[in-house]
């Protein structure tokens, strides 16, 4: 399973959305910078088409004509970009022409199928906009901007609005918009190129030029009252003012500020973000008073609508009253507030921001949603995973959950801890620790939200105190004993070089005891990532195998099938693919025989006494099947030991890339990709059963990453049932021992070994803990080794 690819929160953002205020006194707002809108302008941007709540299926983008002669419009784009974005790609091709005063509907992508039909627009094009923000130009040819900034008095650009948090503009962004709002230009026909002053925040109107009245008055708040109880602020798109607080932390592009004077609802945070686009003026420890447009961020733009947005205030004015000391903490766990044991959310039937109950006590989401914004402590955190690539480092309060026999935290099918929040590093190093230790002190920050995860942003580098877990070791099989063992060895290639090499050597040997057959899964081609049509795997296992007798072990030869180029998922050009391992010093021999190919699917026959047979050993299994469709093909393998046949299947599912985080905004998360899994287990156990109809005794091994937990509909499709059901070693094992993989802090299965039925009177198992739980990792996953005595089809 590799990590998904995302970028930080606006951190360093070179933006100017407002006049700070400090001490009273205004700073000198920056010389306006706009496009040349002389005559065409953009009057109206909207990206929430579509979504839940939308009034209208399509994002748009209004123009009208403010000169006295028709303006024709051919060759001419709409471009857009996200809001931070480089790229200009996303685009319209206008056609036609606007006469004076005319308006032009400019119509964009679906978001989804809320809503009714724009008024029949005047072009149309595959533009998906951020519901939030996003910068949108209209330019006088089909050329691509290649600027970040100074986009509006680029070559060609008519007119530039950049809205919410978007890092350019015309002088100022504009409000920040939603699902249910557009900003739109005040007065259509005045254009003073300041898209802060200009524009306002309100209910779509595509096709009909309106003039919005003069801002409001503010309305005075507390921050209480702009978070609210609930997901989405009840101010959202209001201008607050008079809202007040003392500083507890800054980022590089705002800061984060709390009220003292907390109200009597520990449903509602007393915390809140305050987006000044650069680095602020403000000091820790300042009183302030802010005026600002309450906003919705949705982390990831356009493309993280799976996440939970974060209240924060948007052009803001800040006027510093004197200083104040910083609240202390919010404890979370044993002395303070205790968040929920077991459920993230078990109330809402889609978009929490709009279905279920907003309930602190009882659903995890809800609870650090309550704290967002806040000064939060844990006292002496206890440390469930290694840091992730993105340097978030999983704890919980002590006394959480159901804990591994190694300080971990297990996932179950009725728990996914809703106890665990991550440790981010946008504000201060977060140091390397493993499963099991724990860090001193109280650990406090602000509670944020980002890429489908409550974070808490210390702002001093935490203290790690070492746990003393150590790597695992397994024991050696017994003389009868046949070890089998599946080791994900993570995307191996020659490139990877020799520490990688030398430290999976050592493992086999010394963590494993060198078992007599190997499943391997993430084996890559020769060169690896390099995508030049070469598939085959021979310099990878060769390099493995040579690492493991340098280590002290045995030779092992290896078998394999070549995949078709580019076919089965994983690193484009890597041509990933399952592997065998076998010794050759022990009784376990493999059994050759011709005709297998990538193509080529392995089936079952027999010999004159009745017993199975792979047609081709070794063979892969159902690879027509479009359930391997940019999928490692499971590939099987006949063995023998001591002159008794073995069937060993190993298998490399689909990942679960593309299903809902379990901390976003659709409960209950849907978990698209286990369809495809289901088809997958199908396909395998469609195989064992054909050798099992042939011979209810045959021996039978079916493992690898299966990429789904024990207790998924997957791993119930393998087991099967009735007296040719497989037994599935994880759940052997008690629950505090049953995990081969750490995942954002959760302990769970992803890897699996299960034995036919009359296998299990002489089997031991073991989950050989030794990569997962630590920083310094040669693979993400733990292997598992099983140890069986393969019998007689006649000994049942």
């Amino acid at each position: 399973m590799s990590a998904q690819t995302r970028p930080r929160r606006r951190l360093g953002a070179l933006v100017i959305t407002s006049a700070l205020i400090a001490s009273g006194a205004a700073l000198i707002a920056a010389a306006p910078a706009g496009a040349a809108s002389a005559s065409v302008v953009i009057t109206e941007v909207y990206g929430g088409g579509g979504n839940s709540g939308a009034p209208y299926t399509n994002d748009f983008i209004e123009l009208t004509n403010n000169s006295s002669a028709p303006v024709d419009l051919t060759g001419w784009t709409i471009q857009y970009a996200s809001a931070a974005g480089t790229s200009w790609a996303n685009k319209i091709t206008l056609t036609g022409s606007i006469a004076p005063g005319a308006v032009y509907l400019a119509q964009g992508a679906s978001g989804g199928t809320n809503g009714q039909p724009l008024p029949t627009p005047d072009a149309t094009g595959g533009v998906n906009m951020s519901a939030a923000s996003g910068k949108v130009a209209l330019v006088s040819s089909d050329t691509s901007l290649t600027c970040a900034t100074g986009c509006a008095t680029a070559p060609g650009v008519i007119d530039f609005v950049g809205y919410g948090a978007a890092n350019d503009f015309e002088t100022a962004a504009a409000p920040g918009t939603s699902n249910t709002t557009s900003v739109a230009r005040k007065v259509p026909t005045t254009v003073a190129d300041n898209n802060g002053t200009e524009f306002a925040a309100g209910a779509p109107t595509p096709k009909a030029l309106t003039t919005t009245p003069p801002d409001p008055d503010p309305v005075d708040a507390k921050i209480h009252d702009i978070q609210g109880a609930a997901h989405l602020s009840p101010m959202v798109g209001k201008l607050v003012g008079n809202v007040t607080g003392v500083v507890v932390a800054k980022s590089g592009n705002g800061f984060w500020f709390q009220d003292p004077q907390a109200d009597d609802n520990p449903a509602t945070s007393e915390g809140l973000f305050v987006f000044t686009g650069s680095a602020p003026t403000v000091a820790v420890g300042d009183a302030l008073s802010v005026q600002g447009t309450v906003t919705e961020f949705r982390p990831g733009g356009s493309g993280g609508t799976t996440n939970l947005t974060t209240t924060e205030l948007t052009q803001p004015k800040i006027t510093v009253t004197g200083t104040a000391a910083v609240p202390a903490p919010t404890l979370v766990g044993p002395g303070g507030r205790v968040p929920p044991s077991t459920v993230i959310d078990n109330d809402s039937s889609g978009d929490v921001e709009t279905t279920g109950t907003f309930d602190p006590a009882e659903d995890g989401l809800d609870f650090w949603e309550s704290l967002e914004g806040m000064w939060t402590g844990i006292t002496a955190p206890e440390v469930t995973g290694p840091p992730t690539s993105f340097r978030e480092l999983p704890v919980v309060p002590a006394g959480s959950g159901v804990r591994s026999v190694r300080g971990g935290i297990v996932l179950q099918k009725t728990d996914s801890n809703p106890e665990r929040i991550l440790l981010d590093d946008l504000l201060t190093p977060i140091p390397d620790a493993k499963t099991g230790d724990k860090l001193t002190g109280t650990v406090a920050g602000v509670v944020d939200y980002a890429f489908g995860n409550f974070k808490l942003l210390p702002t001093t580098p935490p203290t790690v105190i070492d746990g003393g877990v150590k790597r695992e070791t397994t024991k050696a099989s017994s003389p009868l004993q046949v070890s089998v063992a599946t080791f994900n060895v993570e995307n191996l290639d020659p490139s990877d070089g020799a520490a990688k090499f030398d430290g999976l050597g050592q493992a086999v040997v010394k963590n494993l005891a060198s078992p007599d057959i190997i499943g391997l899964e993430e084996v890559q081609d020769n060169d690896g990532a390099a995508n030049s049509g070469t598939t085959a795997s021979n310099v990878t296992l060769d390099l493995l195998t040579a690492a493991i007798v340098k280590a002290g072990g045995p030779k092992y030869a290896y078998r394999q099938i070549d995949p078709v180029n580019n076919a089965e998922g994983g690193e484009p050009g890597g041509n990933i693919r399952v592997a065998f391992l076998y010794r050759t010093d022990k009784p376990v021999r493999f059994v050759d025989r011709a005709g297998g190919g990538s193509t080529v699917a392995t089936t079952i026959t027999t010999d004159r006494w009745g017993r199975p047979h792979l047609s081709a050993s070794p063979g892969r299994i159902d690879p027509a099947n479009p359930a391997w469709a940019s999928t490692r093909v499971p590939l099987a393998g006949e063995f023998t030991w001591h002159g008794q046949s073995l069937f060993v299947v190993v298998n490399h599912f689909s990942s679960k890339g593309g299903d809902n985080p379990l901390w976003g905004r659709f409960q209950p998360p849907v978990q698209s990709s286990a369809v495809k899994r289901h088809q997958q287990a199908q396909s395998v156990r469609g195989f064992v059963d054909q050798i099992l109809a042939k011979d209810t005794g045959a021996n039978v091994i079916v493992l690898g990453d299966i990429n789904d937990f024990d207790f998924a509909e997957t791993t119930d499709i393998l087991v099967g049932s009735g007296k040719t059901a497989l037994i599935d070693m994880p759940r052997t094992v008690p629950v505090k021992e049953r995990y081969s993989y750490v995942f954002e802090g959760n302990s769970q299965i992803l890897d699996q070994i299960l034995i036919s039925q009359n296998l299990r009177p002489a089997s031991s198992y073991d989950i050989v803990h030794m990569n997962a739980e630590f920083p310094d990792q040669i693979s993400d996953h733990d292997p598992q080794v099983v140890r069986v005595i393969p019998l007689p089809s006649w000994v049942r």
